[in-house]
């Protein structure tokens, strides 16, 4: 179990853990520690907003600071997903060659195009975040959009017959992980209105929408899920989490 925790950290974040070798057994469990880095990426941006308010730094630091603070944690790899799955969905070409495009290290115009579109609204979401119910909104945001995706990855169809996803879901005890994902999706569903009350629960429908754009871009452009396109989703996810949250600041 530990070494299955070691695992998820080093796979999907930077936050420096014990390294432990890639084997079917060290796998098992590996998702079910998936939404932990989302606590941490959560308790990291209460602790620098709170932090920032104490020593009365700019908004705009502090705004940019908390957009950059997850890219740094995780090392962008579901904001690298989201680029190239907008440079195949982009591409407008046939499935094989979406998948391809998907494939390809390189980022084309779109992809570039779109990521600064989405750096640009993430960062104005954090900057305008500052209220106690937001921030609490924000932190199971990272939580829920990591368990909704673990969720998917072990009962939806695979694209691909290889791959990151592949090794992990083939790997995964799917019955426990469907188990532990619910209980964390029970426990968000239930903070979120509880600590951020309406706003909360407009957090829980943005991520149930952007889970049923999710299945239904990936299985008709894609024929599957992707580790790609998983990380299109949780970038998304997040964006309209924060988007939402900063709209709603002002109603306050």
């Amino acid at each position: 179990m530990l070494k299955s925790l070691c695992l998820a950290f080093t796979t999907y974040s930077r936050i420096p853990v014990p390294r432990v070798e890639w084997t079917e057994k060290n796998l098992r469990w590996c998702i079910c520690f998936f939404p932990l880095i989302g606590a941490v990426l959560g308790a990291v941006e209460f602790l620098w907003m709170w932090l920032s308010q104490m020593l009365a730094l700019p908004a705009l630091l502090r705004g940019a600071v908390a957009a950059a603070l997850p890219l740094l944690l995780t090392g962008g790899i579901h904001l690298d997903g989201f680029c190239d799955t907008v440079d195949a969905l982009s591409s407008h070409q046939s499935r094989e060659r979406r998948l391809e495009i998907l494939k390809d290290p390189n980022a084309g115009a779109f992809a570039v195009i779109f990521l600064g579109v989405w750096l640009l609204l993430y960062f104005a979401a954090w900057f305008c975040v500052e209220s106690t119910a937001g921030l609490w909104a924000a932190g199971l945001a990272f939580i829920l959009s990591r368990s909704l995706s673990g969720l998917a990855l072990t009962n939806w169809v695979q694209a691909r017959k290889n791959g990151m996803l592949r090794t992990v879901s083939d790997a995964a005890k799917k019955k426990t992980v469907n188990i532990v994902m619910m209980v964390y999706i029970i426990i968000c569903i239930v903070l979120l209105p509880l600590l951020s009350g309406w706003r909360g629960a407009l957090v829980i429908a943005v991520n149930a929408l952007a889970l049923l754009w999710y299945r239904l871009m990936s299985y008709s452009k894609f024929g599957g899920v992707t580790g790609d396109l998983a990380g299109c989703f949780l970038s998304l996810a997040e964006l309209g989490s924060m988007l939402i949250l900063a709209i709603t600041e002002a109603l306050l």
